[in-house]
């Protein structure tokens, strides 16, 4: 895909005020923060011969969806549905104003707008569709609203100012690098059948049918995260050489509540422990794990801590981008 690198590395660097100028230059509304100024921008100057609405959107082909998130700066990985989301999410909000805590401020109505539009079930009540678009809010968070870091830090790395500044299948690697925090082990681990997902994601609310709003909402939250839920526990298994024990499930949860996963309720907490707990068994880890007298008889308990600290590094890393 051909774009002007040069104005997109400008727009990239630019502060509030000079995207302001800029998009009343355009004539462009200019209101609004600067990550909604700067998609804007990237919108009508940069990609302005592609169709962005929401139908256009639907039918991008999966390897051109992810081309233009690259262009936009954000997290460009995911499947098909997940890019789609992302992009039309980046274009439409401000990540600082559609949050969770804000669904509970949407009526009904739009709430079933936004489950149209995020592609999901449009059956339930209003709790059920608010717990739907938080589970994607959750599921997407910091994936859009804000370029990546490295791009807002040093912009795009430009070979030369005499060159055509266009982006053919070479450019792109130079895009590339300032992604390369991307790319985790959690895209590379063995997934389970997506029959043990669908029980995994049933079992997270057996018993909480009649719970409280909130408690449900949280449910409902860590159902729509299933997949990442797996992904994470192969690659907690895969660094503790296929131990599945006590510290590797306070591992996952200190994890999950790091990456903003609604864990203050101490039953809900419970509930994902015996569902990573079933997931790990069926992905073959050794359950129970190895007691710190065994460790410390075979000399090895610095290794087995190392190993814990690289995993919260790994995980952490792509959460940061």
């Amino acid at each position: 895909m051909q774009v002007d690198l040069e104005l997109l590395n400008n727009l990239y660097l630019s502060p509030l005020m000079s995207l302001r100028e800029k998009a009343e230059s355009a004539e462009l509304a200019k209101s609004g923060s600067v990550e909604v100024l700067r998609a804007r921008l990237i919108q009508h100057q940069i990609l302005g011969h592609l169709d962005l609405s929401w139908e256009g959107i639907q039918s991008m082909p999966h390897k051109e969806i992810g081309e233009v998130l690259k262009i936009f700066g954000i997290k460009s990985s995911g499947s098909h549905k997940e890019r789609r989301q992302r992009l039309w999410l980046h274009l439409n909000f401000d990540s600082r104003r559609m949050t969770i805590e804000r669904l509970a401020e949407i009526d009904r109505e739009k709430l079933h707008e936004l489950c149209q539009y995020l592609e999901l079930p449009l059956t339930g009540n209003r709790t059920v569709l608010m717990g739907r678009v938080a589970g994607v809010l959750t599921s997407q968070s910091k994936g859009w609203g804000r370029i990546k870091r490295s791009l807002r830090r040093n912009g795009i790395v430009i070979v030369s100012k005499n060159e055509n500044n266009t982006m053919d299948k070479n450019d792109e690697e130079l895009v590339k690098l300032n992604h390369s925090n991307e790319d985790s082990v959690l895209e590379i681990v063995d997934e389970v059948s997506n029959a043990a997902l669908e029980d995994a994601h049933d079992s997270l609310m057996i018993g909480f049918e009649d719970a409280e709003f909130g408690i449900q909402g949280d449910i409902l939250t860590i159902q729509a995260r299933v997949e990442d839920l797996d992904r994470m526990i192969s690659t907690i298994i895969k660094n503790r050489n296929g131990v599945w024990g006590v510290k590797e499930n306070d591992l996952l949860i200190r994890l999950a509540i790091r990456r903003g996963w609604p864990l203050e309720d101490e039953r809900v907490k419970q509930r994902l422990s015996k569902v990573a707990t079933n997931i790990a068994e069926i992905k073959g880890a050794d359950l129970g794990g190895v007691n710190d007298s065994e460790v410390n008889k075979t000399g090895h308990i610095d290794r087995i801590r190392n190993k814990l600290s690289a995993v919260e590094d790994i995980l952490s890393g792509e959460e940061n981008n």
